[in-house]
């Protein structure tokens, strides 16, 4: 006998309906990027380099390149076709030292981060490495802004500088911003933490760095969590419990996330899925010593 499982069980499992296509989920490991299942089967090496985005479409993986070890920073956006194999390094940048591209929600576009006289920029550029735009102006003031995410129009992004979150236009306009200890309280955010907008625009995932007293022997800082906020309400809900260390995540459909964890003991962190009300009781292990997880069809 055949057991079918509704529609909203499988979501929340990151499992995939009859006629739909699965996920792939690429991520990071032993200085280098991969692809595999959303099961963590199937695991093939695309590139070295860093920070994983895989497109809207699932058919190409941004990242940067990553200079040899002992050299000067020398870091470029580059996209890998997951058909044919093919990688294009984007050389025509006022930068060499480029990092952390994302995807715009229609495929369009990148964000990324960018060096210039070691002040970090944020700019635009096509797939296919032209149109560059950066997001501030040529003569704007350098501000630290970290953690940019895509929200669902396209022309803006969240991001956030350590004390405040913000909504920013693509011509550098701030268009909201919240204080980090209001909505999370005793919460803070640093240049690690990731933010992620779900598929309908309505939510961001957010990791939070807690200012609690957690026993981890070995763990240098603040104990990692991951909440959501409602963009409209502006309610913000915690989904991992105090002790759970997680963080690094990001949406996998509309009731479960992929993030990366680490128990105590553990001398590497692993990625993991989980539902959005599980408390974390309901993790699944994915892939073993990986971190920076991408989702897509």
């Amino acid at each position: 006998m055949r057991l079918f499982l509704p529609l909203a069980i499988l979501t929340a499992l990151g499992m995939h309906a009859p006629g739909e296509e699965p996920h792939k989920l690429a991520y990071e490991k032993s200085d280098a990027l991969w692809v595999a299942n959303i099961d963590g089967t199937g695991a093939k090496k695309i590139a070295d380099g860093q920070s994983p985005d895989l497109s809207p479409d699932g058919t190409k993986l941004a990242f940067n390149t990553v200079q040899a070890i002992g050299k000067p920073a020398d870091r470029k956006i580059a996209v890998a076709d997951l058909a044919s194999g093919q990688i294009t390094a984007f050389k025509d940048l006022p930068s060499n030292n480029c990092l952390e591209p994302v995807w715009s929600p229609d495929g369009k576009q990148l964000l990324f981060y960018y060096y210039v006289n070691n002040e970090m920029l944020i700019g635009t550029i096509a797939p296919d490495g032209t149109g560059f735009h950066p997001v501030f102006g040529k003569d704007a003031k350098p501000k630290s802004y970290w953690s940019a995410a895509w929200a669902k129009d396209g022309v803006s992004f969240f991001c956030q500088d350590m004390e405040k979150l913000y909504r920013i236009g693509l011509d550098g306009t701030e268009q909201k911003s919240w204080a980090i200890e209001k909505i999370v309280p005793h919460g803070g955010m640093s240049g690690n933490v990731r933010l992620d907008v779900s598929a309908d625009g309505k939510t961001l995932l957010m990791d939070v760095e807690m200012d609690e007293k957690v026993a981890r022997k070995g763990w240098d800082g603040p104990p990692p969590s991951i909440w959501t906020m409602d963009l409209e309400t502006e309610k913000t809900t915690r989904l991992t419990p105090k002790g759970f260390f997680a963080w690094d995540s990001h949406w996998l459909g509309a009731e479960a996330i992929v993030c990366v964890s680490q128990a105590a003991g553990e001398k590497e962190p692993s990625l993991y899925r989980m539902s959005l009300k599980g408390n974390g009781k309901d993790k699944k292990l994915l892939v073993k010593n990986a971190m920076i997880p991408s989702v897509a069809p």
